[in-house]
């Protein structure tokens, strides 16, 4: 068994997290930290684990770690992750940060979005942006440390990819109107995500290309493209905990079918065992507590444009399904090892 630690449990994203690993075949969590809740059993904080996660939370203590995990996940704010990497890697574990720390290659991007100074150039550079589905599952079974991608970004690249590969879409004009639930938001406290705010609601924040998530999808789709891309992205909270949907706008370089574009997508993703092309628009309701990410597409012939709508559960393949799954292609696993989950959310 491979012995797993968990950097932050008791977000909501480290508790989905150790959920899902406590059903994984393959491994064991030994060590669960945590800054609100030392001292203190997971299943007290989670009443849902109560009988499944016999764990204590602990002060992070990176000689206890070291000693007692294989390999450990990153679940913290933006700007912890690149102060405590470097002895991990250093012991020889491998390291999955689900935060944004090594998302962005250039230090100085970083350090623009996230008004925090950016790891090591090193740490940079050995860091490998963790979305399988772009063709890296070979570097990612020899990487020591993984970049989980952020949730709209990974709804975003999804239904982008074929379409950009293919030179069907006008790179010059990509728009992205993307809608989360409230638990993207994390755990703390905050007034807009309070029941009276949201509820009944929908509100559009940091628009304009102020979100912090532009420039991890422009950085991965120039990668893709072979050139810079500049794209137009608005997020919004909607009144769901979970769930996110992205509908994505592009201008067909030459007039395509409905047919065509289906066909283009189902071929791109056709051994992707976490990727669904939908003949129908995707819904959040069908990806709920799934790493599955539905995609539908839509040609629009009078305008010459392709609507692409793909969702995701944001907790799952637009977090810690995802760093499972990359952490499964790291370890030689099976991709889909503790992750063939079915949504169950019918009635």
């Amino acid at each position: 068994m491979i012995n797993i630690g968990i950097i932050g449990a008791t977000g909501y994203t480290g508790i989905e997290l150790l959920r899902l690993l406590k059903q994984h075949p393959k491994v064991t969590v030994t060590r669960v930290t945590t800054e609100s809740y030392a001292g203190k059993k997971i299943d007290t904080v989670y009443p849902h684990l109560k009988n499944h996660a016999d764990l204590t939370g602990e002060i992070l203590n990176i000689d206890d770690l070291i000693a007692h995990c294989d390999v450990i996940f990153i679940s913290l704010p933006h700007g912890h992750a690149a102060k405590i990497v470097q002895p991990l890697l250093a012991a020889g574990k491998k390291v999955i940060d689900i935060g944004a720390d090594f998302r962005l290659k250039n230090a100085q991007d970083y350090q623009q979005w996230y008004q925090h100074p950016a790891a090591e150039a090193a740490l940079l550079k050995q860091a490998v942006y963790g979305l399988p589905e772009t063709g890296i599952k070979e570097t990612l079974a020899k990487a020591t440390l993984i970049a989980n991608p952020g949730c709209y970004p990974t709804a975003s690249i999804l239904a982008t990819l074929p379409a950009l590969k293919a030179g069907i879409i006008d790179t010059n004009s990509c728009v992205y109107d993307a809608k989360s639930g409230v638990s993207g938001a994390g755990r703390t406290l905050s007034l807009r995500n309070h029941f009276c705010e949201i509820t009944e609601n929908v509100v559009p924040y940091q628009a304009a290309g102020a979100h912090r998530h532009t420039p991890e999808i422009e950085q991965a789709l120039s990668a893709i493209a072979g050139h810079t891309l500049t794209v137009q992205f608005t997020p919004h909270l909607v009144p769901l905990i979970r769930g996110l949907l992205v509908t994505a706008y592009f201008k067909l370089t030459s007039p395509l079918s409905q047919q065509d574009v289906m066909t283009l997508y189902q071929n791109t993703y056709a051994h992707e065992p976490f990727i669904r092309i939908t003949d129908h628009l995707p819904e959040v309701k069908h990806v709920r507590g799934t790493n599955y990410c539905d995609i539908g597409c839509q040609v629009d012939t009078r305008t010459q444009g392709l609507i692409v709508v793909s969702a995701i559960d944001n907790l799952i393949k637009g977090a810690v399904g995802q760093a499972i799954q990359n952490m499964n292609l790291m370890l030689h696993f099976p991709e889909t090892l503790g992750l063939d989950h079915l949504c169950a959310q019918y009635p």
